[in-house]
């Protein structure tokens, strides 16, 4: 079995099909038609339904996928160790949750970009839930995200904190009148969900209508409409609420604090991009402890 063979394999089962997975790897797309086909026959199983909408793994397909992740992982990671230098380059693949990318990683990125400029940086922008398993599949060297997380297999450093609130298009009403409103939230997956729950079950409200809305600026426009009320961390709609566009208000103490966190696999090779950027999340982290 060959490495060749794991990654267009590994193609195939992300995209779906050998067409799109030929394109993603640049190969001629009978060549990945037949490599999958000899390594069918190698392992003397199907590793893929076949339909007219597309490939999907079979049982066996999905075991060999996990092994194919971790040996192709393992792999990078080696060629990573050898690469090592104190002038980190090439690619870092990070992840943060939306507001948190678009409000305060900015310093910090920007601080690193400019020590080590030959780093190609790149960021997605995710839920929580979605980010953490990009982390663990390795499709992602790190990410920042609601914590903290408890996992043997990550390292969580704590990097920023917040305060959650509520928010709504009027100071006039009370926090009461505030929860009878639809909630609008970012989709399924959202680390607040669970405390927006806890608190309305806390208020006795057990009818409630809770809107998913994809970004944090659609959000506060909708709110800002009059359409509903959501939960956003405060300084996500600090500018929003300094033009008068929506109205912020406090919750209960336990509600109240986030966390966000870097998290990245703590069983991996570290390559120097990755350890840089965690000393300099050290760094920022021991000058504000001594500000305080």
């Amino acid at each position: 079995m060959e490495t060749k063979d794991l990654r267009i394999f590994q193609a195939v089962a992300r995209e779906g099909s050998t067409t799109k997975a030929a394109e993603l790897l640049n190969y001629v797309q009978s060549n990945v038609t037949s490599r999958i086909q000899y390594l069918e026959a190698e392992v003397k199983v199907p590793l893929f339904h076949r339909s007219n909408r597309g490939m999907t793994l079979t049982s066996a397909g999905e075991n060999l996928l996990k092994y194919a992740d971790q040996i192709l992982s393992l792999i990078d990671e080696a060629v990573k160790s050898t690469q090592y230098s104190e002038h980190p380059s090439g690619p870092l693949r990070l992840g943060s949750i939306e507001t948190t990318a678009a409000h305060q990683l900015t310093p910090l990125l920007a601080g690193y970009h400019s020590q080590y400029p030959d780093v190609e940086l790149s960021l997605v922008t995710g839920e929580t839930h979605s980010l953490l398993q990009q982390v663990m599949k390795h499709d992602l060297d790190g990410a920042f995200i609601y914590g903290p997380i408890e996992d043997a297999d990550i390292d969580c450093i704590s990097v920023f904190e917040d305060e959650l609130v509520f928010v709504s298009n009027s100071r006039k009403q009370g926090i009461s009148e505030v929860l009878v409103k639809p909630l609008l939230l970012f989709e399924v997956g959202c680390s607040h969900r669970s405390k927006v729950e806890q608190l309305l079950q806390e208020s006795g409200l057990v009818s409630y209508q809770m809107m998913k809305y994809g970004t944090l600026d659609v959000i506060v426009s909708g709110v800002s409409s009059g359409l509903g009320v959501s939960m956003l961390p405060k300084s996500s709609i600090r500018k929003a609420e300094e033009s008068g566009k929506i109205a912020s208000y406090p919750l209960p103490e336990p509600y109240r604090k986030l966390e966000i966190c870097f998290v990245y696999r703590n069983d991996s090779l570290f390559n120097s991009s990755l350890e840089k950027l965690v000393e300099r999340i050290m760094v920022q982290n021991q000058n504000q402890s001594l500000t305080k």
